[in-house]
């Protein structure tokens, strides 16, 4: 359940025919065997992983419904957060203790951040994804959406293939490529498999151990740091700047104090963090620090990361959230509405998907600044009135 409106920019490496995409699949297929021969690849083993690939259908339609992401935040996270996956991820932890003592001991990744990602992505290993891992990148590359993102992942699935760690005709995964319990792309894996059971093998889709020590691994090169928090659940007054707000807005825990942020539960840590307002000043509140970044190097769906950073807290130990009285938000047809005014004014909203992504909420808080609204980057009724 890795969505992907992007991912790690770490997978990503260089090739000399990034920008080839579409034209007649079988074409494209034989400009990606010339290729991996050019960077050193055997003609034989690419043949072979190339025998039989097929353009997916369904990888394609996968990839252009992620209406779940319209969701508002308290909507999505009630959505995943199910008392069912609380209770098991609760058991996976004791049953494998040892494991996540030793991925903090070596990578500094809390437990509850670990149970998090592998029970959204997969539920806990019990759905991996059936689709034809090689097919699934091939047919992705092959489009010409994000090419840069999976051309490259091809190449890494012939190195595993090489390296006798994957099987084109029957290596299955998520519909965009991941492989294994917390789903990783071939490139993730080369980089950062972990051999946890001690068998000599990374089995990312039936080793528990290999997969949590590999995410760890992930994590840690994407630049987590050891032993410091990552969200944290406040209050706020009922009026300060909420201009101040947003990812990517960090400023000094004293700071906040002063404006009337306080930690709903425990004591604030005195790193620098931003304030994170989902649905707006009078909804739900966080302090994001600064491993809450290192969350947008696994998926940069907002709403995504939120709920898999809050997840991660409450399997430590947090309570439910406090939900507040948001005002009402915009539903997907008049979300739509809401970025072509912005677009016409100039803003960057990305694309007209009716997902209130990073653009879209920089692009709200400024009119609403502009316009003297309250500016928490939440759109209302009264902000598309207004504009």
């Amino acid at each position: 359940m890795r969505f992907l409106f992007g991912l790690v920019a770490a997978t990503l490496f260089a090739s000399p025919a990034l920008a080839q995409c579409g034209g007649g699949f079988n074409s494209f297929v034989k400009g990606l065997k010339t290729e991996a021969v050019q960077q050193g690849f055997d003609k034989d083993p690419v043949n072979a992983f190339f025998k039989g690939v097929q353009k997916d259908g369904a990888v394609l339609r996968a990839d252009r419904a992620q209406g779940v992401f319209q969701k508002p935040f308290i909507d999505f996270s009630r959505h995943l957060i199910s008392q069912n996956r609380i209770e098991r991820g609760q058991a996976m932890s004791r049953k494998y203790d040892a494991v996540f003592d030793r991925a903090e001991a070596e990578y500094g990744v809390s437990r509850g951040v670990l149970l998090a990602f592998w029970a959204f992505e997969t539920d806990y290993g019990a759905f991996q994804g059936d689709f034809n891992t090689r097919n699934a990148l091939v047919t992705l590359a092959h489009d010409c959406r994000r090419p840069e993102l999976f051309r490259p992942q091809i190449f890494a699935a012939i190195e595993l293939y090489s390296q006798g760690n994957f099987d084109p005709a029957r290596t299955t995964g998520a519909w965009a490529g991941e492989i294994g319990m917390v789903q990783m792309l071939p490139r993730d894996i080369l980089e950062n498999g972990v051999d946890g059971d001690g068998d000599g093998q990374v089995s990312l889709k039936t080793s528990a151990p290999d997969a949590l020590m590999s995410g760890a691994k992930m994590l840690s090169h994407l630049g987590w740091q050891p032993g410091q928090p990552w969200l944290q659940e406040v209050t706020v007054p009922a009026q300060m700047d909420w201009s101040l707000s947003g990812p990517g807005k960090p400023r000094s825990v004293a700071d906040w104090q002063a404006m009337g942020v306080q930690a709903r539960n425990g004591t604030l840590s005195d790193l620098p963090a931003s304030l994170i307002l989902p649905q707006g000043h009078k909804g739900p509140a966080f302090l994001a620090y600064p491993n809450f970044d290192v969350y947008f190097e696994w998926n940069q769906s907002f709403v995504y990361v939120l709920t898999a950073a809050y997840f991660g807290t409450r399997l430590e130990g947090a309570p439910i959230y406090n939900a507040g009285k948001p005002e009402p938000g915009l539903p997907g047809a008049q979300m739509k509405q809401l970025q072509s005014k912005l677009q016409a004014r100039g803003h960057d909203v990305g694309k007209i998907d009716g997902i209130l992504g990073a653009g879209t909420r920089a692009a709200v808080q400024a009119e609403q600044i502009r316009l003297g609204l309250p500016a928490d980057a939440w759109p209302t009724a009264e902000l598309l009135n207004r504009l």
